[in-house]
């Protein structure tokens, strides 16, 4: 959220998230505010490098350009001290000097010439090659052109490239010369001794601008290279561009408002597979280990200090090789020893539950769109009143009408969800299967406890919480109004109520807090929906084989809209791009002139041969891909790097197990009787580059195995000192039987068997030397490779 933005009066607010100065997210319009809650959350891989991740707030106009009030602009480097944090920032005025993205790839030399009378002179040369991510200028390409300058405190020396057209990638390949220092008596010494007093003091200054033809030229950026760098050596590396040092000076920063994030930024040097293979085996055979508190999965809980920070990783690792229901069961059953009444069964946040919650969250995005989608779309887009709190009532309000749209929505909801189990992933029905036996195991005096152990899940955290957060598991694109939003928490009330096994008896009804909720719970029938809990309940923790959903019904896998150019019809004999939505399914890719028409195009997904990305120079155009097919390639356009990349995973993903995929393809387009990439004149030509690496088949499961190995090896290795205490206290149980006189120092461990406990320990800490070391001689190695001004290697980075 935002507070005290400027203009001092109500307006429209919007927020957006930009990688330096590409737009990749908007938060929807907050209407008259001066402190907007947007609420919103958004997670996305990082495509390419980046120098700052900022977020701009907007006044919303109808009839003019939105107006940029200020903005919060954090350096890559300094993200990791916001992690985790919820942090205010003062918005700080957007300045054009400030704006600034891309790089550029130099070559600077240092000559030694001697001229015909015996003189020597140096001269420096630029060869300014190309620059790479420029921004785009009103949504378009700009048109680019550089200013390469010799400063000192004397002189500056300017010289300027050629403009290049309608390209954020362009492509200068010009040298210039300056010369350096004054001619000289050239002398007997082997090598010319520049003079220290005119190097220390001159810098190379290369500035881009786009070219504004009738209007300003804009700044793109600019870098600075010390001459003394050089001496006698030759550079060739690729320069990020910078702000203007003067940028944002002269700027007030006490008067624009405010804005709360909560940043959470991940980066990992992911190693290849053979370098996780001890770590990863060693966290795959948790499950069998006897304890399972001594099996390396459980430590890694225990040293975390945020439980969850090991959860979503190693679910997913275990999810990748199929060992997670196992390791569910050990650790549900560890949780059950410690609780004692039946009706508290799996309320903690344990790393069992936890576990179960991000398996649901990961396994379960379609079963939520195929059955809740539709009735939180009928709700979110036809909102009826449902206020039913007396308290919160508006004048003119009918309780009694609103108590009826409330019943309305809650039945509808409600007859969705437990008509649902033939969707139900099998996944978490063999989970639910498991949970429900140990369970009755654990209680089985009581009849119940089988139910309540799966309907603490399947209704309190996963079906209830989805409804009152639609956005957060995609079944809306945006975080609903403060009227929705409200209506949406009092159906989600009334799913846990109703999913509560045994809730609507009147002993229950009279614990309610709300009066008002118990009143509206008088007009149910409890019999009539304690037995359609108990029938859904039966079917989703059963693990007899139920008629997949799959065969009958496509998986729906992402959806939005895109750019595609026109195949063959044109406009004014020129083709042209169109806005489209586009959806992909398990069994075809198509698009539509808008969302929920039919399709104007469909593309079975048997018949995709490879979908790659497309080189700018063949439209002038960024973020595009192709998809390749029995026909001419489908070109489309994302909105931006994130999306382009979501999108070609996407649909790699689905195709991977196509039989006739291409080896090779051709990076441009085939334009003017050509592939612009290797010139060939006939369109039937066999590619002239090798397709991408293949990529997981789970068409519904985005794993990488080694990254959330890596991932775990970053936790163990960041909670180093846990791990030693761990083990101290593992050696201080096995020498000292007697009773524990200082508690302290592991009274937070689970320690079952301190023997075992202890070899799996030493067996982490032996890994993680290894592994440390591998890392050491990649870093040594790359920074070895690297030079002054040198792009960073490529990394793995996320947000969220």
């Amino acid at each position: 959220d935002a507070k005290h933005l400027v203009p001092n009066k109500m307006r429209d607010f919007f927020c957006t998230i930009n990688l330096d100065q590409e737009e990749v997210f908007r938060t929807q319009v907050v209407e008259k505010s001066l402190s907007p809650y947007f609420g919103e959350e958004f997670y996305f891989e990082i495509p390419r490098t980046f120098q700052w991740l900022s977020f701009y707030i907007y006044d919303k106009s109808v009839l003019q350009k939105d107006l940029r009030i200020g903005k919060v602009s954090i350096k890559k480097e300094d993200l990791c001290n916001y992690t985790g944090k919820e942090n205010w920032f003062m918005l700080q005025p957007v300045d054009s000097n400030s704006e600034v993205q891309g790089k550029v790839h130099l070559e600077l030399k240092l000559n030694e010439l001697i001229t015909d009378n015996g003189s020597v002179c140096q001269q420096l040369v630029v060869h300014i090659k190309e620059c790479h991510g420029l921004p785009l200028i009103n949504g378009q390409n700009c048109d680019p052109y550089a200013t390469v300058s010799l400063v000192g405190p004397s002189r500056n020396d300017q010289k300027k490239t050629k403009v290049k057209k309608k390209t954020s990638n362009p492509q200068f390949n010009e040298t210039f010369y300056f010369e350096v220092t004054r001619s000289s008596s050239y002398t007997k010494k082997s090598q010319f001794q520049v003079e220290e007093e005119d190097i220390e003091k001159l810098e190379v200054r290369v500035d881009l601008w786009n070219n504004g033809n009738l209007v300003q030229d804009i700044f793109l950026g600019e870098i600075k290279v010390p001459v003394k760098v050089l001496r006698n050596d030759s550079f060739q590396a690729w320069y990020l561009l910078q702000p203007r040092e003067n940028g944002n000076k002269s700027s007030k920063t006490d008067d624009l408002g405010s804005l709360r994030l909560n940043i959470c930024y991940t980066e990992d040097y992911v190693l290849p597979s053979e370098y996780y293979t001890s770590l990863r085996n060693l966290l795959l055979k948790s499950s069998d280990v006897q304890p399972i508190s001594a099996s390396a999965a459980y430590i890694l809980s225990e040293v975390c200090r945020d439980k969850y920070d090991a959860v979503l990783p190693l679910v997913r690792l275990l999810l990748h090789h199929h060992k997670l229901v196992p390791f569910v069961a050990a650790v549900a059953e560890l949780d059950l020893k410690d609780t004692q009444e039946a009706n508290t069964i799996f309320r903690g946040n344990s790393l069992a539950t936890r576990c179960v919650d991000e398996m649901m969250k990961i396994v379960g995005k379609h079963y939520l769109k195929v059955t809740l989608k539709p009735v939180i779309d009928e709700i979110c887009e036809s909102p009826k009143p449902c206020e039913i709190d007396p308290i919160k009532l508006r004048e003119g309000d009918n309780v009694e009408i609103n108590m009826e749209n409330l019943r309305y929505y809650v039945d509808k909801v409600f007859r969705e969800i437990v008509r649902s189990s033939i969707s139900c992933p099998t996944l978490m029905c063999d989970v639910f299967y498991s949970l429900r036996h140990l369970a009755a195991k654990r209680f089985p005096n009581d009849p119940h406890v089988q139910y309540s152990a799966v309907s603490s899940f399947v209704f309190l955290r996963f079906f209830a919480v989805a409804v009152v957060s639609p956005h957060t598991f995609h079944l809306r694109p945006h975080h609903p109004d403060a009227q929705t939003s409200r209506t949406l928490t009092l159906i989600s009330k009334a799913i846990q109520t109703l999913g509560s096994w045994g809730s609507l008896t009147k002993s229950k009804l009279s614990s309610f807090k709300e009066t008002f909720m118990c009143e509206f719970f008088k007009t149910f029938q409890e019999e009539k929906f304690t037995e359609s809990v108990k029938k859904f309940l039966d079917d989703v923790s059963s693990t007899e084989s139920k008629e997949p959903s799959g065969v009958s019904e496509p998986v729906h896998l992402k959806e939005g809209e895109m750019y595609k150019r026109a195949q063959g019809r044109t406009r004014i004999g020129k083709k042209n791009f169109k806005k489209r939505w586009f959806c992909l399914t398990s069994r075809e890719f198509t698009y539509h002139k808008q969302q929920d028409k039919e399709p104007i195009f469909t593309i079975p997904i048997k018949n995709i041969l490879a979908v790659e990305k497309l080189d700018e120079s063949s439209f002038n155009k960024k973020n595009m891909f192709q998809v390749l097919h029995g026909e001419k390639p489908l070109y489309i356009q994302a909105n931006n790097c994130v999306e382009a990349s979501e999108w070609i995973e996407a649909l790699c993903r689905v195709t991977r197990c196509n039989q006739k995929r291409l080896s090779f393809y051709h990076p441009s387009a085939f334009l003017n009787g050509n592939w612009l990439c290797c010139k060939a004149t006939a369109e039937s030509t066999e590619g002239c580059a090798r397709c991408t690496a293949d990529v997981p088949a789970d068409t519904q499961i985005e794993i990488d195995g080694d990254r959330e190995t890596e991932r775990i090896y970053s936790l163990f290795t960041i909670n180093r000192s846990k791990l030693q205490k761990l083990e101290e206290a593992c050696g201080s149980i096995a020498v000292y039987q007697g009773p524990r006189k200082e508690p302290d120092d592991y009274s937070n461990f689970t320690i079952e068997d301190s023997v075992a406990t202890f070899h799996t320990l030493q067996q982490i800490i032996d890994i993680l030397e290894k592994l440390s070391e591998s890392h050491e001689k990649y870093q040594k190695k790359r920074s070895s490779s690297a030079k002054y001004g040198s792009e960073e290697n490529p990394i793995v980075g996320k947000v969220s």
